[in-house]
């Protein structure tokens, strides 16, 4: 590892030992709850705590409560929703409802089943210990999962929530242990073809595109799960965040460097800075309460429609962003070339072919012209600038209402 990458390391990873202290002294009351209840389970540490790959400053620990397959056919988040009732948890729903509690650190208490085959799952949560097992078994790499979860972070691209649709922690483990490496990962990404198949266990020795599940391959790249060959661990992933990593990974390989791996708040000097000589607005939203993942949903279909918004009257967009803190403040960030459009624009109708078109286009644009074997006009812009078409939307847009609570302009 280079001088760079073993400072990271140093940064991130977790020194603190009363963290653990913490997560010890919890399960032992769980535990203790569980026998007082008299049912045949056992809170365990799940996740990147398990498996010993967390970043420093992650409060964030998943226990696994394993309940004797005996419970199979039993509904086990309501028997661990009996065992919780003096930590008062918090109810998430999921394909498994599981619970939440917070002291200094976020507890998540995830119900399962304790099995040791796959074929036993009865929900796809019952297979999370068995990930865990799975990264235990290639030790040696835990600082290069921890530098490419910090990675995906500074880039934006950390989390398979539907409103990041990233790469989770699972994935990335998976992406690291295949490749050898952080660099290895990176370096490979770049030689990434549409639909590329990641299969670290090799349980398949054809083309896997044609033997899984046509609505598991719609992700940019195929990561067959090491756990369960018929899942995609990287189906939440969109082509446009994956771009966005290979991006990154592109600038790094150039010219490495620590900052790739600092996780920066925007604040508007940094962006009028970014922008230079071109056009930014910025956008301080107000969302509303709620869920997160829910929420998060919404605020970025909000800052998609005023992106699409901009893109649909011709303005010529550099680059948008957004950032959310995970409860109601969120900043948008659109930059684009800074000369206003012609007052005047070609509008294009239907092709001559299509007659009864055609002729309503002609009723409704009494002056037209052909061209390429369409029928054309000319019109007057709605805006000439996208200052207006910001208000206009911010002030009328019931889509954009419906999404979030309130914008104002910064």
């Amino acid at each position: 590892m280079d001088k760079i990458l073993a400072d990271v390391v140093k940064k991130i990873k977790p020194t603190d030992k009363k963290l653990m202290k913490e997560v010890e002294a919890f399960l032992k009351k769980i535990n203790t709850a569980i026998a007082k209840n008299k049912i045949k389970a056992k809170a365990v540490v799940g996740g990147s705590i398990a498996k010993d790959t967390f970043l420093k400053g992650d409060h964030d620990c998943d226990v696994f409560v394993r309940f004797d397959y005996s419970y199979k056919d039993e509904d086990i988040s309501l028997i661990l929703a009996k065992i919780l009732e003096p930590f008062k948890p918090e109810l998430v729903h999921g394909s498994r409802d599981y619970y939440h509690i917070k002291n200094d650190m976020n507890f998540e208490l995830v119900p399962v089943l304790d099995i040791l085959d796959p074929k036993k799952a009865v929900n796809v949560t019952d297979m999370s210990p068995l990930h865990v097992e799975w990264v235990k078994k290639h030790p040696g790499l835990n600082d290069e999962i921890r530098l490419a979860k910090q990675f995906c972070k500074s880039a934006g691209v950390y989390g398979a929530e539907s409103y990041i649709k990233g790469f989770s922690g699972h994935v990335l483990d998976i992406l690291v242990i295949y490749y050898g490496g952080f660099i290895q990962l990176l370096e490979a990404s770049q030689k990434w073809k549409d639909k590329e198949v990641i299969d670290p266990e090799k349980y398949y020795q054809k083309d896997a595109l044609t033997q899984l599940n046509r609505s598991k391959t719609d992700s940019p790249i195929i990561i067959i799960d090491p756990i369960l060959r018929e899942r995609n661990a990287a189906a939440a992933l969109s082509y446009e965040t994956l771009e966005k990593f290979k991006k990154a990974a592109a600038q790094y390989l150039a010219k490495p460097s620590s900052k790739a791996f600092e996780v920066k708040a925007k604040t508007l000097a940094v962006l009028k800075k970014e922008a230079g000589k071109d056009k930014i607005i910025v956008l301080e939203v107000t969302s509303e309460e709620g869920k997160e993942d829910v929420v998060g949903a919404k605020v970025l279909k909000a800052f998609q429609q005023i992106r699409n918004q901009l893109k649909f009257y011709d303005f010529v967009l550099k680059d948008a962003g957004w950032q959310w803190n995970k409860k109601t403040k969120a900043l948008f960030w659109y930059i684009l070339d800074p000369k206003e459009l012609f007052s005047i624009t070609k509008w294009v109708g239907p092709p001559l072919s299509e007659k009864e078109r055609v002729e309503s286009f002609k009723e409704k644009y009494p002056k037209t012209f052909i061209q390429d074997g369409r029928v054309c006009t000319y019109i007057t812009r709605k805006f000439v600038n996208p200052d207006a078409l910001i208000d206009d939307i911010i002030k009328n847009d019931e889509y954009l209402k419906e999404k979030i609570k309130k914008v104002v302009r910064r």
